[in-house]
């Protein structure tokens, strides 16, 4: 589905550029005086020209290497914010913005701490601004936008931004109760401020602003093997997502969770954002992972009055793996969700992996499938407050009202890849559930008679009433069937009882 779109859309940029040309050809014609005429030499010369031109035109990002892109205008104008950078450009498409000029000073303080001349056993620049020269034709390759940078400075801008940041994630590596927002490092070589560090973390994370993962993993190597420290340094890989974790704050309790080297070495990313995507992506079996998904999610207000059972998730591994299963009853099913904190740095974690999925076409749109699963689950404030109160929906924001509105402008502008759903069983499941008869009866009973503490105490009440009303029939019943005779016919035993407040006895009264 994605492909094909992607296709469609290569194949009208072709034919909207060659009738530009086309356009450019006549005017240029006009502009001359000649009226383009089959068989003049000068249309000729003309329509050569044009043909050359559309021979040697390239698509830029028309290549299988393309994995930073530009934000869909459409995406972007929901919240533009979400995905122009704060306070530091990395890459081309922001580079020298005034701005982001102010940060452009604090790249040059790192460079210089790295690569000073007068340190001991410092770092050799030469080796590393050849070896970024050599990959300044593949990393260009990387970007669908064109490059308005030369080769010199796309090499300069590869060597500063990508030292800015790996000297950054060592220096908040040595102090690691730095990731937990506390400014408790040497005041002497910091060189970043307290206010700065959740902001970074939200622009680095950003799809625009990206550096190709291979530029960086050679610059850490360079610099790496030219320390002169014994130390072992973790690897590049795992430094950012130590860096980028508390995006997410998987781990409520706040304490830190160790990662795992053999699953670090496992994941693969084109840049930051994909890395980090990759490590929260769920754990599918190999067959059937993926499928059609038949319906939307039913609000979890629609799945608590049909009796689904709502629990948080123990021990996840991943926040996406979400599960629809069988409960203690017979008829019950439960939902497990891991949970989920929201706050405005998260919906732009968000945002811009649902842009990266929608744009990278070598990608499985499971972050698209889990935005538009919450997308449904919640529809109002009162399906915020019912996660809150399951553990499952933690917020900063004002209200429940806001939390709502942010996670259904997440996928505002997008369209749903339904034929490629990781959850298109927990949906369907749902919603087969849902439909039957049992679940049916028993959400307008809920609905209708339960839906409040106050409807429910009258229900209550009334039923009481009722049932009292019973007793009371029954006991005068009961004392009216001493004068009754006893008959083996039940007809008369009911014309008796009919006739009893009219005569004040029985009709067959024994003689």
């Amino acid at each position: 589905m994605g492909s094909g779109n992607l296709t469609r859309l290569l194949s009208q940029k072709i034919l909207c550029s060659r009738s530009k040309l086309l356009s450019v050809a006549i005017r240029i014609a006009h502009a001359d005086d000649i009226t383009i005429r089959p068989g003049a030499p000068h249309s000729i010369h003309t329509l050569n020209w044009v043909k050359e031109k559309l021979k040697n035109y390239e698509i830029p990002g028309d290549s299988n290497c393309v994995c930073i892109y530009k934000v869909p205008p459409t995406m972007r104008a929901v919240k533009k914010k979400a995905y122009e950078p704060s306070i530091v450009s990395i890459g081309p498409y922001h580079h020298g913005e005034p701005r982001l000029h102010d940060m452009e000073e604090l790249k040059w303080r790192y460079l210089h701490r790295l690569f000073n001349p007068k340190q001991q056993h410092g770092v050799e620049l030469e080796p590393v601004r050849e070896a970024m020269e050599k990959l300044v034709e593949k990393a260009q390759r990387c970007y669908s936008d064109e490059v308005k940078l030369s080769k010199g400075q796309f090499a300069n801008m590869m060597l500063i931004d990508g030292c800015f940041i790996i000297e950054l994630f060592k220096e908040l590596n040595q102090k690691q109760n730095f990731t937990q927002q506390k400014l408790d490092i040497d005041e002497e070589r910091s060189l970043i401020k307290r206010w700065m560090l959740p902001t970074l973390r939200r622009d680095l994370i950003m799809l625009e602003n990206q550096l190709p993962l291979f530029v960086l993993c050679e610059l850490f190597q360079l610099i790496t093997n030219s320390s002169s420290s014994t130390k072992a340094t973790p690897s590049l890989q795992e430094l950012a997502l130590r860096f980028f974790k508390p995006l997410l704050q998987r781990n409520h309790s706040g304490t830190q969770e160790n990662l795992d080297e053999s699953t670090v070495k496992g994941l693969e990313g084109k840049h930051f954002l994909d890395l980090f995507r990759s490590s929260i992506l769920p754990n599918l079996p190999e067959k059937d992972a993926r499928g059609k998904q038949t319906h939307m999610m039913r609000s979890i207000s629609e799945l608590k009055e049909v009796g689904v059972k709502i629990t948080a998730a123990k021990n996840h591994q991943s926040p996406l793996d979400i599960s629809f299963g069988k409960w203690k009853l017979i008829m019950g099913k439960k939902l497990t969700i891991p949970p989920l904190y929201i706050d405005d740095h998260r919906g732009t974690l968000f945002r811009n992996m649902l842009a990266f999925e929608k744009c990278h076409r070598f990608c499985h749109p499971d972050v698209t499938s889990y935005l538009f699963f919450f997308d449904g689950l919640i529809n109002s404030a009162k399906d915020v407050g019912i996660l809150h109160y399951k553990g499952i929906l933690y917020h900063t924001l004002g209200s429940n009202r806001e939390v709502a509105r942010l996670v259904n402008n997440l996928c505002k502008e997008v369209v749903p890849d339904n034929d490629e759903s990781y959850l298109y069983k927990v949906v369907n499941n749902t919603n087969f559930y849902f439909n039957n008869r049992y679940a049916r009866n028993r959400a307008i009973l809920v609905h209708h008679y339960f839906g409040s503490w106050l409807v429910g105490i009258s229900t209550l009440g009334a039923f009481i009433a009722l049932y009292l009303t019973l007793v009371q029939t029954a006991s005068g019943v009961a004392s009216a069937l001493g004068p009754l005779h006893d008959t083996s016919h039940f007809c008369s035993y009911i014309r008796d009882c009919i006739l009893l407040p009219f005569s004040g006895k029985p009709s067959n009264t024994p003689k």
